[in-house]
């Protein structure tokens, strides 16, 4: 009798729990948490929308919880569109919380053009009401008109002025007999399946201040991806391209920042001219030819799959560069900084071309991989084979390329680090401007490059290696 007494209370005692979670929790003081009090969009360019963010509204009580209502108060009007619990708003009223339970609130925004070219503020909230409280979460986006191209064929002489940013939405391709010239201060903002593909000529603009200078870049302006390689394929010179010439231009977080196939129509002419370009953050490669031509002086190409890979011959000049990179957590560093050959092999079989390349007052470096030469040289038959590397630093701690009949190096620095200002993988901060106990400075043989990547004066006498001036 006792034990079914016992039981009877642990049954009882089960059902008025189980009865108390099926009921709902009326107090205001309840105690819910709503995982976000504002969500805040970088710019958006209008027409294209945003990635949809979320927020999570959290009942931690022991009973459900009725919401009486999540409701956008910019109602049909308003740029933002709200999701929750699989309705769509602007308002959802009677959504019920399971005990220890959460629902999700999903707000992507879409901001129509303004007349305005500078980016403008776009706000709105949203109330939550349950038992007769009232919570908000504030919304604010930045938009930004922009010019849009949406699968772009640019047919004459073209001129891009930057009283807006650029959005290319789909494969933007320069003709054979074209001319796309970008002035300074442009922002190009390029889709992740959007190509730029150069048929003719592209000419780049820029100038040596930040806000002067042409910058390309995904149109993910949103974190985390506003920092992601690979967010856009990259700028590619087919065979007719030629006389391409970048003047202080930025690429960055492209999947193959520049490719570029065979040599210039108008060769010995190069191909492309890089005049204080900085490559950074591309996933595959910085700078990627097959039998091309360029000419580089004062770049920096950092931080890169593979920051120069140079395939079956071509004719190279890079002056004054600094090819950097540190492994990070979007990139692994296993491949060296500079790879190039006179062939490429097809079904096993080497394709030849003849290689002429000289590298003069550049520093190659890699750190926190698993990379042992920095720079490999490989080389196939007999054809015309000529690698001249010239004053400079580089990493080398297996095999030097000067191994490789037709390589020449003189007054190279071995595997001394070279001292970048200052490097913080961890923050992803990378400076690599020069400090004054570098080995580098004063290291370098007179060019008659009178300035730098900033634009700062060189000296007459000896100047420093790689990309920037100690000044």
């Amino acid at each position: 009798m006792k034990s079914a007494l016992t039981l009877f209370i642990l049954s009882f005692t089960f059902f008025l729990a189980t009865c108390k979670k099926e009921s709902f929790i009326t107090a205001p003081d309840a105690r819910v948490t709503i995982t976000a009090d504002s969500l805040k969009y970088d710019t958006v360019f209008t027409t294209t929308g945003s990635i949809t963010q979320s927020f999570k509204i959290i009942n931690e009580n022991n009973q459900k919880l009725n919401i009486s209502s999540i409701k956008l108060m910019g109602g049909n009007a308003s740029v933002y569109k709200i999701n929750a619990d699989g309705i769509i708003g602007p308002e959802i009223n009677n959504i019920e919380v399971r005990a220890n339970d959460s629902i999700y609130v999903f707000v992507s925004v879409v901001i129509n053009q303004n007349v305005t070219s500078l980016p403008f503020i776009v706000q709105d909230s949203i109330k939550i009401n349950y038992n007769g409280r009232d919570r908000w979460v504030q919304l604010e986006a930045w938009g930004q008109n922009a010019h849009f191209f949406r699968n772009r064929l640019v047919t004459g002489n073209e001129t891009w002025t930057n009283d807006l940013p650029y959005v290319i939405l789909g494969a933007l391709v320069v003709d054979t007999t074209a001319t796309l010239s970008i002035d300074k201060g442009c922002r190009i903002y390029v889709h992740a399946d959007a190509p730029v593909v150069v048929d003719g000529t592209l000419l780049i603009n820029g100038q040596k201040d930040s806000i002067d200078r042409v910058y390309f870049r995904g149109d993910r302006l949103d974190d985390p991806y506003k920092d992601f390689p690979a967010s856009w394929p990259g700028i590619f010179f087919r065979s007719s391209s030629k006389g391409n010439v970048f003047n202080y231009a930025v690429l960055k977080n492209a999947y193959q920042a520049i490719a570029s196939q065979d040599l210039s129509p108008n060769y010995p002419n190069p191909k492309i001219t890089l005049n204080e370009c900085i490559v950074d953050n591309a996933y595959d490669a910085g700078i990627i030819t097959v039998n091309s031509s360029i000419k580089a002086v004062n770049c920096l190409i950092s931080n890169c799959g593979k920051n120069l890979l140079l395939l079956k011959g071509g004719d190279y000049q890079f002056t004054h560069c600094t090819i950097a990179t540190y492994s990070n957590n979007f990139i692994l560093h296993k491949d060296p900084v500079l790879s190039i050959s006179n062939f490429i092999n097809v079904n096993n079989v080497p394709q030849i071309s003849p290689l002429s390349a000289l590298f003069r007052n550049c520093i190659f470096w890699g750190d926190g991989g698993v990379v042992e030469d920095e720079v490999v040289v490989s080389k196939s038959g007999s054809t015309a084979f000529s690698v001249n590397f010239d004053y400079g630093l580089w990493k080398i701690e297996k095999n030097n390329p000067t191994a490789t009949p037709g390589v020449v190096a003189s007054q190279m620095i071995n595997n001394q680090p070279p001292l970048f200002d200052s490097i913080d993988v961890s923050r992803r901060y990378y400076d690599f401007h020069l400090q004054s106990a570098s080995p580098a400075v004063n290291k370098g043989t007179n060019a008659g490059i009178v300035k730098d990547l900033d634009g700062r004066p060189r000296p007459v006498g000896l100047p420093d290696l790689g990309c920037y001036e100690k000044q």
